[in-house]
């Protein structure tokens, strides 16, 4: 679902406050990418990795947005380790299967540098979500 920048004149409805978001994280970056009017699109599309011998999907991934100006998609992973592990390889899954499509992850660090650099919440808001 694509999402449009934000009006000056429509602070009410701004894009993130129409998706319902997994985790915090995701929505803190949603907010980040409103405020600086960058359109974005969240879990548009689910790439199929593996498949099983009876043809269905095993192993999928679908990102959390999508940059359709920049033709980018970004992963928040800001949770456990092992699930930090199998997003990388699905992330080296994906880029075997579409070596064209571009994905970013965001870890942990990197996020607390965004919330921190523009003061969207306290890393300890986060944490507890």
């Amino acid at each position: 679902m694509s999402r449009p920048s934000p009006s000056p004149t429509d602070e009410q409805d701004l894009p993130h406050e129409r998706v319902r978001f997994a985790h915090n994280a995701e929505e803190q970056l949603a907010k980040l990418l409103d405020f600086y009017g960058v359109a974005w699109e969240y879990e548009p599309r689910t790439f199929e990795l593996d498949h099983g011998d009876d043809g269905q999907v095993t192993r999928a991934f679908t990102p959390d947005f999508y940059l359709p100006a920049h033709d980018l998609y970004i992963e928040v992973t800001t949770l456990r380790q092992e699930l930090v592990t199998k997003k990388n390889g699905k992330l080296r899954r994906l880029r075997e299967l579409h070596p064209d499509v571009h994905v970013k992850i965001l870890y942990q660090r990197d996020y607390l540098g965004l919330i921190a650099k523009y003061g969207l919440a306290e890393p300890q808001q986060w944490e507890a979500s």
